[in-house]
């Protein structure tokens, strides 16, 4: 399956920022942004691994978590094994939250009847 269009301009941008990093103009900020914003969710597993490949090193003004929450959208894990050491910090972060849910899911307890 072929991503859309909208995912694919943002892809074609490469990794977010850093915050402290002003090589872009405020105007191609401002476009990246609203890039991103227009990538509807949920997305496809191909879009999230696109998108997993655009994480920077750091938060970028929030940008990070938007992409973050995109790529957890897909019906599928992006983090489907333990990154290796060193590795991008939000990668380590979708592995966590992957792991976590998971065991979250098989600590419910269902009460007795009763």
């Amino acid at each position: 399956m072929a991503c859309r269009s909208e995912v694919e301009a943002f892809a074609r941008l490469g990794p977010l920022p850093a915050e402290g990093d002003d090589s872009e103009t405020d105007e191609q900020f401002e476009e990246r942004t609203r890039l991103l914003h227009a990538i509807g969710s949920p997305v496809t597993d191909e879009e999230a691994r696109l998108l997993a490949s655009c994480f920077g090193v750091d938060n970028c003004f929030g940008l990070a978590w938007t992409l973050l929450h995109l790529a957890e959208s897909a019906p599928s894990s992006v983090a489907t094994v333990a990154p290796a050491p060193g590795a991008n910090q939000w990668l380590v972060l979708l592995w966590n939250r992957r792991r976590n849910a998971s065991a979250d899911q098989g600590a419910i307890e269902v009460p007795p009847a009763g």
